[in-house]
């Protein structure tokens, strides 16, 4: 359980460079797609996004995690006033020396971070969602911010504007970064349907479940037939679209993040396919993309990344 406590920090925590790689550790462990995203970035960009992510896993237990029983608002008020500490360059633990030197290498803001445990703050009092604008928001505070992060750390293509022809000031893609991560989310929450179930949580929206006659109790019973094969069928339709909106950012990162960012964005969007291939069946089976298939994904990203 993370320890959350208002004493000063240690006076010996870990160096840099154990750190970075206890952050490399977790998100090799906890989510491969993306870890593997994550090595076709530059070592400098790959480290702060791994740190990161580190600190939004972290932030996800303490809701979602083996100890979230004990976890409440003062745990998040404690977590949150942690934060205020590693932006104001003190660690308080090890996973926060990462962090803390990233944000020194890049100008993180900390309402992204904020607003992230604001999304676990609706995790402790809500397992239900009426509308989809209700689900939208709590998938920017959870996922959306994710996307503002690593677009800091990512970094826009000024040169593409150093042309005549092209407009004076570059293109915001932090709109598009939010799509994406909000698509992502969407994924995570068609994939893990069936495990959100057996804790009682179900974030498809109700107002959806409705429009395809399929009830809470259908859900929570597993049943896969026509109405939840349409139902799902909406729901990946609309994941997609997120997708689709997220690409038309890419062109305006880095050079040096246009491959991953690709590779990211068509490794996950491939967990939707899978969904369909296992027959929108996410109850007693999980939508997995294989390695090889991982692999083979590569040079199309690379291709797009090259040529949009």
């Amino acid at each position: 359980m993370l320890q959350l406590t208002d004493s000063p920090p240690r006076p010996s925590l870990s160096s840099i460079e154990e750190a970075y790689e206890l952050c490399r550790q977790v998100t090799a462990k906890y989510s491969k797609t993306f870890y593997m995203g994550t090595l076709l970035m530059a070592p400098a960009k790959r480290r702060a996004i791994w740190a990161i992510y580190l600190w939004c896993r972290r932030t996800d237990e303490l809701v979602d995690g083996p100890q979230a029983q004990f976890t409440n608002e003062k745990t998040l008020d404690r977590w949150e006033s942690q934060l205020e500490s590693v932006f104001a360059g003190c660690p308080v633990d090890d996973e926060d020396v990462a962090l803390v030197d990233t944000l020194e290498k890049f100008p993180l803001d900390i309402q992204p971070f904020r607003d992230m445990i604001a999304g676990q703050r609706m995790d402790l009092h809500r397992n239900r969602y009426e509308t989809f604008q209700d689900l939208e928001l709590y998938c920017y505070r959870v996922a959306g911010t994710v996307g503002l992060m690593s677009t800091t750390v990512m970094g826009v293509d000024t040169e593409l504007y150093t042309a005549p022809w092209h407009p004076k000031d570059p293109i915001d893609p932090t709109p598009q970064a939010v799509a994406l991560g909000i698509a992502n989310q969407l994924t995570n929450i068609l994939r893990d349907v069936g495990e959100d179930a057996r804790r009682g949580r179900i974030y498809l929206p109700l107002e959806d479940l409705a429009q395809f006659h399929y009830t809470e109790a259908d859900l929570m019973a597993g049943v896969v037939d026509d109405r939840w094969r349409a139902l799902m069928a909406f729901e990946i339709d609309r994941a997609r679209h997120y997708y689709a909106e997220a690409e038309a950012g890419i062109s305006q990162l880095s050079p040096d993040a246009r491959w991953p960012v690709w590779a990211a964005l068509d490794l996950y969007r491939q967990i939707l396919d899978v969904i369909e291939e296992n027959g929108y069946d996410v109850f007693s089976r999980r939508a997995y993309v294989p390695s090889l298939r991982k692999l083979t994904t590569l040079p199309g990203a690379l291709l797009k990344a090259r040529v949009f």
